[in-house]
């Protein structure tokens, strides 16, 4: 059994050297000697363009935190170059910064890790009220044309750290705006951790997540975006609070029903910390904003471990809206969680079905830049 290190614990703490989960906010050192912070990225004394500005946490940047940069990073098309660390804030990027790109300077996701604690349940401080699920997002996206490479965004709030509290939604990060492209980024979270949505219920909103990690336990992977998940990696975590199964639900699609394509894993992996058979591998949200929603989550050509329960690997979020009339489809999955023992319970696409859940058809004229 793995043990139970909280996320906040292994950023203040560091983890064990090699361990596949950890997050090291120190930099990284070639030779006994540290690099330079901003590596091959340039410097403020020396910019890769006049666009591009400069973020470290101890002032040999532009900036030292990341919500100064983008609230200076006017206009369009601005790179923010981001040093290791680790950024104790909230960010939230408005939808007129288009075309920008964050990248973590280091070469490995777990150097410039972006984290904040704040849950659904969390009082605001002017007393207004608590955040709510959007509210409690460490990082808010809104712009179209967004990428980012090679950072860890993470929200560790705790549950058991906050016993009274029911909102235990705490979100990572948020994403609204179309052609969002993540690129060997992390997530960390437990409820709720990656926020796949669109700025509105008309609007379709297309993201593209490449060789990313994400974990969490209950609907760790939400929202109504037009989203591809490629070569990424899913983890479900232990529930220290639950003894029995279900721990939690990977997915939670909210696609519109206008909407011909919701979530598309693909060429991906999934694995846990759970016990076999403890976790969904889905459930469909029909959001009291949208009644109508019909969710849509294909998965293809990934390896389910054994802590997705191949029995029965969808679930209902409401009785009104049972997983069978949503659009949930598997295609040529391996591994223990993907066998079929119950054809009912996992439906399959035709090889000629298939042919049209593809990345070129979820992304359509977009071709995000690897």
């Amino acid at each position: 059994m793995p043990s139970h290190l909280s996320r906040r614990n292994v950023l203040l703490a560091g983890a064990a050297a090699g361990s596949a989960l950890a997050l090291s906010a120190a930099p990284a050192h070639a030779h006994g000697r540290p690099r330079r912070p901003f590596g091959r990225y340039g410097s403020p004394s020396a910019r890769l363009t006049s666009t591009t500005l400069y973020v470290h946490p101890r002032g040999a940047g532009d900036f030292t935190g990341l919500q100064a940069a983008v609230d200076a990073a006017t206009g369009t098309g601005r790179t923010l170059v981001i040093a290791p660390g680790v950024y104790r804030e909230t960010v939230s990027v408005p939808a007129d910064r288009t075309g920008m790109t964050w990248i973590g300077a280091s070469e490995d996701p777990r150097d410039v890790v972006v984290v904040f604690d704040n849950a659904a349940g969390t009082p605001k401080p002017d007393g207004s009220g608590t955040y709510g699920t959007s509210g409690s997002a460490t990082t808010t996206l809104r712009p179209d044309g967004f990428t980012a490479r090679r950072i860890t965004f993470a929200n560790d709030w705790l549950r058991a750290d906050h016993p009274g509290v029911s909102g235990t939604q705490a979100v990572a990060v948020k994403v609204t705006g179309d052609r969002s492209a993540f690129f060997d980024c992390r997530f960390l979270g437990h409820q709720d951790t990656l926020y796949a949505d669109s700025a509105s219920l008309d609007t379709v909103a297309r993201q593209y997540f490449a060789r990313c990690y994400a974990e969490g336990d209950v609907d760790f992977v939400f929202g109504r975006a037009t989203a591809v998940f490629e070569d990424c990696d899913f983890r479900t975590l232990i529930r220290p609070d639950l003894t029995s199964a279900p721990f939690g639900f990977v997915f939670a699609p909210s696609t519109a029903v206008a909407n011909p394509r919701g979530f598309l894993v693909t060429r991906s992996r999934i694995s846990s910390e759970a016990p076999d058979g403890f976790y969904k591998l889905a459930r469909p949200w029909v959001p009291s904003s949208d009644p109508t929603a019909r969710p849509m989550l294909t998965v293809r050509d990934t390896h389910l471990g054994a802590g997705i329960d191949a029995v029965a690997p969808y679930t209902n979020m409401a009785s009104g809206h049972p997983w069978q009339d949503q659009r949930f489809a598997e295609y040529r999955n391996t591994g223990p969680g993907a066998v079929v023992t119950v054809p009912a319970n996992r439906p399959q696409l035709t090889p000629a079905q298939a042919a049209a859940h593809t990345r070129q058809a979820w992304l359509g004229d977009w071709r995000p830049q690897a």
